[in-house]
């Protein structure tokens, strides 16, 4: 089988079987291009590379400064692909066995103070919408705003949501994650009630997109990103934000005020504890700062 037809029935593996979402496929497919530059005119095929040419590969990702994140994710790609080629394709030598990659950093999230959060909450009610904008759009903001911070859900999740996900009764909005998994996640009253004076002011029906643009098409990740830098370099919050950030000031906010590791993986949609547990370490944190701030003998 030919070297392009290897890839494309393995990226429909990740699109079909692993249900992997579009950036990953995106990701992965360049990092395999960027492994085929590399070699250049020396690469034949993937059965004849060798692990020497996976090292080579890392050191020379090394040398360019590149952040451990990203050759993990690069030798991620080539694990994955070198996995699928051994068990549908009987590939007999993986040259990913036995490579080693940097250890995994560990920065802390940012996250917003509860006060700072509040700040931003309010900002679409008090700042005069532009002359040709519809009615509705600063209740859209102040909705997403809301919504981000009362559920914790990622941005793909949110830019998904129709206005039937929804559901006021039960006080939740049921989401799609990844690898197509569905949770229903609670929502405050606050949220909600944000949420019903958007839709009722946009007029949308059950069936149509949750969250549009002032024409009335499904807004994209893009346009919610450039609405909270927006309304942040409006605030007083010293530092860039995005809808991640504002996912790690949901977790913090919560494990502050008593909830376990556990019940905060299922709110966001973990596959592992151990992804969740990089929340303790900021509570910790946290804690050890206040000590020394308060203790007369810290």
């Amino acid at each position: 089988m030919s070297v392009i037809k290897q890839e494309e029935e393995y990226f429909r593996y990740l699109q079909i079987e692993r249900q992997f979402s579009k950036h990953t496929q995106s990701v992965y497919r360049r990092t395999l291009r960027q492994f085929k530059d590399w070699k250049g005119k020396e690469f034949v095929s993937w059965e004849s590379c060798q692990s020497e040419d996976m090292r080579d590969w890392l050191y020379q990702s090394a040398k360019e400064e590149l952040s451990s994140a990203t050759i993990r994710l690069r030798f991620s790609a080539l694990r994955s692909f070198y996995r699928f080629l051994s068990k549908r394709h009987g590939l007999k030598k993986n040259p990913m066995i036995g490579i080693s990659l940097p250890k995994k950093n560990t920065n802390l999230p940012v996250f917003l103070t509860e006060k700072q959060m509040l700040e931003l909450l309010e900002l679409p009610y008090q700042i005069s919408p532009p002359a040709n904008a519809p009615a509705w759009l600063p209740y859209r903001d102040a909705a997403i705003l809301e919504l981000f911070y009362s559920s914790g859900m990622r941005l793909s999740e949110l830019v998904a949501l129709n206005v039937g996900s929804i559901d006021y009764h039960l006080q939740g909005v049921r989401v799609i994650g990844k690898g197509r998994k569905e949770r229903v996640l609670p929502v405050g009253i606050p949220a909600l009630a944000a949420l019903e004076k958007y839709v009722e002011m946009a007029g949308l029906a059950v069936s149509e997109p949750l969250f549009v643009s002032r024409i009335g098409t499904r807004l994209s990740g893009r346009a919610v990103q450039y609405m909270l830098n927006k309304y942040v370099d409006l605030s007083s919050i010293p530092f860039s934000i995005s809808p991640h950030k504002l996912r790690h000031t949901f977790a913090t906010h919560i494990l502050d005020a008593g909830a376990d590791l556990r019940s905060v993986q299922e709110l966001l949609g973990h596959s592992s504890l151990s992804t969740t547990q990089i929340y303790t370490h900021v509570t910790r944190a946290r804690m050890a700062e206040i000590y020394k701030k308060t203790h007369p003998r810290a």
